[in-house]
């Protein structure tokens, strides 16, 4: 198996039941159509997806649905990532099992100020326990996040010990250069930043493209920054960017939820884990209303209208 084809993935929301289930039928349909609008991949299961708050259990159940669906190997990068050893042995075994090699994996994050002998051995006991020549890890490197950065060196040490299993780095750092240094530090290693408006940027100084958040609400527009055409290239990721900003001044997952609603008439996408909530009536209406003049982009006709 081979690892996951390079260029513009969304970082899959997860749809919920009311008793907060992972609904996997409504989820594998979503990243059906992420795919079908245009966007090369999806990556279930991480920041934007709610994967820490969700049990391992119900994070076991997604690969099979997602399989089931046919969503393409290649296609998806799952996160599995846990603080929990074990738990994370058994996330990637899930994906494993279901066909998907390629897997997202943050460093266990709790207890900070960890070392790079500490995360290396991580990743160490995490690939010598599962065994797999198949498996592909991508790591996950979210500092504001995890509190728990990779280091330049710590990546071109796993890539030293564990050649191709170690196949890149997600960058949602949002520091461009620093993508531009992870992808320089070793060969056959592919770097996603989380913004695509910085894609063009990004593949042209030897990124493999991006993993993002709000590709989400952009996933029919995004393949224009993808264009031939230099010039019509940046226009297009200029306008991504303008999406980006807008939605950024809310928080992510909620924001892109109601955008969902919007555009799918389904309300059960409001469903979200606490700690996060759902958007308040002002917030939403401001939201839409933003993105009301760039609804070509979003994809959603007469978005004003439906804040009003």
């Amino acid at each position: 198996m081979t690892k996951a084809i390079r260029g513009i993935y969304a970082a899959a929301l997860t749809p919920f039941t009311r008793s907060g289930d992972v609904d996997t039928g409504m989820l594998s349909a979503y990243c059906t159509w992420l795919l079908e609008q245009g966007i090369d991949g999806v990556a279930p299961l991480g920041t934007t997806g709610e994967g820490n708050s969700i049990s391992l259990a119900e994070r076991c159940r997604v690969p099979a649905a997602l399989a089931a669906a046919g969503i393409p190997a290649d296609r998806a990068i799952i996160g599995t990532g846990s603080c929990a050893f074990a738990d994370a042995v058994k996330a990637t075994k899930s994906a494993l099992d279901a066909g998907y090699n390629n897997v997202l994996v943050l460093p266990p994050f709790y207890f900070k100020n960890a070392t790079d002998d500490g995360v290396y051995a991580y990743y160490a006991r995490l690939i010598e326990t599962i065994a797999d020549d198949r498996l592909r890890v991508y790591l996950y490197h979210f500092p504001q996040m995890s509190m728990t950065p990779f280091s330049v060196g710590l990546v071109q040490r796993l890539k030293a010990g564990f050649g191709p299993v170690i196949a890149g780095l997600k960058d949602s750092s949002g520091d461009l250069s620093a993508s531009i240094a992870f992808a320089a530090a070793t060969e056959d290693f592919d770097v996603y930043p989380s913004n695509e408006g910085v894609y063009v940027d990004a593949v042209k100084a030897g990124c493999a493209g991006v993993i993002s958040a709000t590709t989400n609400a952009s996933a029919g527009y995004v393949s224009k920054a993808k264009a031939g055409d230099e010039t019509a290239a940046l226009a297009a990721q200029e306008k991504l960017a303008a999406v980006r900003k807008e939605i950024a001044r809310y928080p992510l997952s909620a924001a892109l939820k109601e955008i969902q609603i919007v555009r799918s008439g389904d309300d059960a996408w409001r469903e979200i884990l606490p700690p996060q909530v759902a958007l308040d009536e002002q917030s939403r209406r401001g939201l839409l209303n933003a993105l009301a003049d760039l609804s070509d982009v979003v994809g959603i006709p007469a978005l004003n209208d439906k804040a009003a």
